[in-house]
């Protein structure tokens, strides 16, 4: 039967389709994102999907049984946490990130810890030889002989070595590099890295395999990554982090099968990834002492609170506008405390230039830190530093009140490990289950009330 080929337009950024190209993706609105491809598309049979469909049954609800199944633990206690407690059977899980950033080293890390036992693993690389994969695993120690390796791109020929291998888990690095015969498109376009996904997503279900596939991400959002794929796959993590840093953290952005609010800290170093048990502590290395400015926050990440230290620097402006700058936390956010600072404290700062960085390059958008810039900011302006032993925690209000945040409890037990003295917070969170941790709590109900204790 003859095969008719038609055009497409794709927008590179989100995967948008549309039968004409436009300088303006309607979807995620960016410019100039459309590409051209073609696709064949062969009419199928209705006689043999007459039949599929006459065939296909349905099924209640009482009659299928769920099962308790064990997650798969990968010996990283910082993926099994993001992961929501260990790897599921039969899912498929897509590692996203820079290139650089570290995510074949993190699943190379992982073939390792579970090539020691008696899971069968399958590592397919389509960007290095066997030889450059085994010069990155010597520097990472012993591997078990559970674990194959093998380098192809053609999808047709991966397929049909894992359903002749049947392996337990298989890592594909990266989705970008892996083509079909079927699309008459380049490696890395759309319509390849879609095709590709679902004939693995097919595999990882019917074979009951676990499948791990990374995508590459630019900031120009020009290759087809994790953003076309993310409605396809179980789970989407990204590996995050400064490359100029030693540290990773590793984020769930969607998980089928547990929270997308857990984050895992990593530390990159020549033998692999070092897990960062303790992140609170790693962040408050090297913090000043007595310093204006300066003052430590918590914030809270899925279930575990992290302690870091909140930096502000106010100085007057040389200009007519005042400039305004915010790293690891939003500029919106930044604009409204300083508004709130000027209306119900009556602190000028339009002829200051406010800066706000957290400490070591994380990103934190909870509500929670509001009181500690408040603090920085005012503690830089009057050129008064805050007592190192003390953490602030608390929301702001556009009335100036502190406001309640949630899991008050978690956060002065991260501060009483880390040896903090005393905790200002929100005078509603203060209960008597807190009281018995023995650190001085300083409940508070306005940023006024909050200037006159510090």
């Amino acid at each position: 039967m003859a095969k008719t080929r038609s055009s497409v337009f794709f927008c590179q950024n989100c995967g948008f389709e549309s039968a004409k190209w436009a300088g303006q993706c309607p979807a995620c609105r960016e410019w100039n994102t459309f590409v051209e491809e073609v696709i064949d598309r062969t009419p199928g049979k209705t006689k043999s999907a007459s039949k599929a469909v006459s065939e296909a049954k349905t099924s209640t609800l009482s009659q299928i049984s769920s099962g308790n199944e064990e997650r798969i633990g990968t010996c990283m206690e910082e993926f099994d946490r993001v992961l929501g407690g260990g790897i599921v059977q039969g899912s498929m899980v897509l590692v996203g990130g820079d290139p650089g950033i570290g995510k074949s080293t993190l699943l190379l890390q992982l073939c390792r810890n579970l090539s020691r036992g008696s899971l069968k693993l399958l590592y397919i690389s389509g960007e290095e030889s066997l030889a450059q994969i085994k010069l990155r695993a010597e520097r990472m120690g012993d591997f078990g002989e559970s674990l194959e390796l093998l380098c192809e791109t053609s999808l047709d020929i991966i397929s049909g070595v894992i359903r002749r291998k049947k392996p337990d888990i298989v890592i594909i690095d990266s989705i970008q590099t892996m083509y079909s015969d079927a699309v008459a498109s380049a490696p890395g376009s759309i319509s390849q890295v879609r095709e590709a996904t679902a004939v693995l997503m097919q595999l990882a279900k019917g074979q009951c395999i676990t499948v791990f596939v990374v995508g590459h991400v630019t900031k120009e959002g020009t290759v087809a990554g994790p953003r076309v794929l993310e409605h396809m796959v179980d789970t989407v993590l990204y590996f995050e982090g400064d490359r100029y840093a030693s540290y990773r953290i590793l984020r769930a952005v969607k998980n089928r099968f547990g929270s997308t609010n857990e984050i895992g800290v990593f530390e990159m170093r020549r033998e692999g990834l070092l897990e960062v048990k303790n992140p609170s502590e790693y962040m408050l290395a090297g913090r000043p002492k007595a310093a204006s400015g300066s003052v430590v926050v918590c914030s809270i990440e899925g279930t575990r609170p992290i302690l870091v230290e909140l930096q502000a620097l106010v100085a007057r402006s040389s200009f007519g506008m005042p400039r305004r700058t915010a790293a690891g936390c939003d500029h919106n956010r930044l604009n409204l405390l300083l508004a709130v600072l000027e209306k119900r404290l009556g602190i000028h700062l339009s002829d200051y230039d406010a800066y706000v960085n957290i400490a070591g390059g994380l990103k934190m958008n909870e509500p929670a830190i509001d009181l500690g810039i408040v603090l920085a900011i005012v503690s830089s302006y009057r050129e008064r530093p805050i007592d190192d032993s003390v953490l602030v925690f608390g929301e702001v209000g556009l009335a100036g009140e502190v406001r309640a945040v949630s899991m008050a409890e978690a956060r002065v037990a991260e501060a009483k490990k880390l040896g903090f003295k005393e905790c200002i917070l929100p005078a509603v969170s203060v209960t008597k289950e807190l009281e018995g941790y023995g650190i001085i709590l300083h409940g508070v109900s306005s940023v006024a009330e909050t200037m006159d204790l510090v």
